[in-house]
């Protein structure tokens, strides 16, 4: 024996190497995908047409042939078993395309309420800082309070100055004329 192909020596303070399953293997996810195609392919039309043309030739031959060759002869026990054999392949692929189906229904549904909440919070922030920005506008000058403060003081100045003038006027009118 060759050193390379030698086997490692067998220690009881260490775990054994994981190495190939002996037994055989199969990829679930393979067979997944194998019964989806094929549960998609008998809910199709195109196989009700096959399978549909497959027994109408069958009735017909063994109806219309002579009779050393029907090979299944009237009540067609030939015939219900293999419907009957199709039937029991057909039911287990379309309830595992099923399962498959409903795992990633599961899986969008999850992602779905995931963006859902995240999008709700988003607006939640937004109507919060809405909310923010309105308080502090409430307290902030806009220009139009500016103007109207501006035109109202401007107002008061020159009514104060008008004031001021007539009082004046007054004053002195009659010092003016002695």
């Amino acid at each position: 024996m060759s050193p390379s192909r030698r086997r490692p020596e067998l220690r009881m303070d260490q775990p054994l190497d994981r190495g190939r399953l002996r037994g055989p293997s199969y990829d679930p996810e393979q067979w997944g995908r194998l019964s989806e195609r094929i549960a998609r392919f008998i809910g199709s039309w195109k196989f009700i047409a096959w399978m549909t043309g497959a027994i109408v030739a069958w009735l017909l031959w063994n109806i219309f042939a002579p009779d050393n060759l029907k090979p299944d002869p009237y009540p067609f026990i030939f015939l219900t078993l293999m419907l009957s054999l199709q039937a029991s392949y057909a039911a287990p692929l379309i309830l595992l395309a099923q399962n498959r189906q409903a795992d990633r229904d599961k899986v969008q549904y999850l992602e779905d309420r995931e963006m859902t909440d995240r999008l709700v919070a988003d607006t939640e922030y937004l109507t919060r800082e809405i909310a923010a920005l309105r308080m502090a506008l409430g307290e902030v000058a806009t220009r139009d309070y500016l103007r109207a403060e501006l035109r109202d003081l401007a107002d008061d100045i020159a009514e104060r100055l008008s004031e001021e003038r007539t009082s004046r006027s007054q004053e002195d009118g009659p010092n003016i004329g002695a």
